[in-house]
């Protein structure tokens, strides 16, 4: 199902909020704009250096923050 420009905005916005709240979530979307951000260039270096055993064994130790 392929949703709208508009949709994809207004729902990405209200997950942004709801994890952040108001002022964070502006903020985020001012941090992600205010230097022209890249974001396939911060994809590709994303887990430059990573290998798939250190990135599982970094999922293995991942511990979720709770609310």
């Amino acid at each position: 199902m392929k949703i709208s420009d508009n949709e994809l905005t207004v729902r990405g916005m209200n997950l942004l909020k709801e994890e952040f709240g108001p002022v964070d979530a502006e903020r985020f979307v001012y941090v992600m704009t205010r230097d022209g951000f890249d974001y396939t260039e911060w994809q590709r270096n994303l887990f430059k250096g990573e290998t798939v055993r250190s990135l599982g064994e970094k999922m293995r130790a991942f511990k979720p923050l709770t609310a």
